[in-house]
């Protein structure tokens, strides 16, 4: 009993590293996204895939380790490209001003294949100077030109103004959650098929250890115990639980003897002749 409670203690512990480590991952790429370029990040994403299958691998389940490490990394870097988009979001809703802007000019993004085609519109104030930033940017034909659109800009014209609709991080936020709670999610229920896993295994060979020890305890018998008048060796099957009355003939052929199939009465009957044999495996 202390030494399983001593295997739960070190799994869950290393099942709080690995999770924790997950975290780790996700909170620094979305540090380093916009700081290093796209090969560095596809590389940095295969190194963590690696390290993370060592790390699920030591949960027990390796048959699967490979296919949770894989599903692990991808919703991580879902996590993080969705919270970045909540990055710009956030950042307009802080450091943003709310103005009442007119449409003076709109144009159609280029068409390419079947992609559907968003709209930009160029903006300015009551006072006819420009809006600060990019271009707004709509998926559908949403304003004309001369219509007049209320926007939170950017004072330091480095995110793309957008309707207060737009700027609201909400469900990028709930997004993002929920790929990481899927990330950690996927880490505790391969911390839990490894105990399975374990548990099983454990079993197998605790019964497989038990079949050997009935066998020879059978032998042992068969070549041992003397015949009643008849001329059988009788056994009772309760004494060998983990034996089949066909592996029991078996036994018995090898040690050359033959099994008894009618008139036991709850025994297991052995002879050298019977009246009809056990077909044995």
């Amino acid at each position: 009993m202390r030494e399983e409670r001593e295997l739960l203690g070190r799994r869950v512990g290393w099942a709080v590293g690995v999770g924790c480590y997950v975290l780790a991952v996700i909170a620094g790429m979305y540090t380093l996204t916009d700081d290093v370029g796209l090969a560095v990040q596809i590389a940095l994403w295969v190194v963590h895939g690696a390290l993370l299958f060592l790390g699920v691998r030591k949960f027990g389940a390796r048959e699967s380790s490979s296919y949770a490490a894989l599903f692990i990394v991808v919703v991580s870097s879902m996590a993080v490209g969705v919270a970045d988009l909540a990055r710009e979001d956030l950042t307009l809703q802080q450091r943003g001003e709310t103005v009442v802007a007119t449409v003076v000019s709109e144009r159609l993004e280029e068409a390419e294949g079947r992609k559907s085609r968003d709209s930009f519109y160029t903006l300015e104030h009551e006072d006819g100077t420009r809006v600060p930033g990019p271009e707004l940017r709509t998926t559908s034909d949403l304003y004309d030109v001369g219509q007049t659109v209320t926007v939170i800009e950017d004072p330091e014209a480095d995110l793309r103004p957008q309707t207060p609709g737009q700027a609201d991080a909400a469900g990028e936020v709930l997004g993002a959650a929920g790929f990481v709670l899927a990330a950690v999610g996927s880490v505790v229920w391969m911390a839990w098929r490894g105990a399975v896993t374990e548990r099983e295994t454990g079993e197998a060979v605790g019964r497989a250890r038990l079949r050997r020890e009935q066998e020879e305890k059978l032998r042992e018998v068969l070549r041992a115990y003397p015949a009643d008048r008849r001329g059988y060796i009788k056994v009772s099957p309760g004494e060998y639980p983990a034996l089949t009355h066909g592996r029991a003939a078996r036994i018995a052929w090898e040690e050359g003897l033959r099994a008894e199939a009618v008139g036991n009465r709850g025994a297991w009957r052995f002879s050298e002749t019977v009246i009809e044999e056990v077909p044995h495996r």
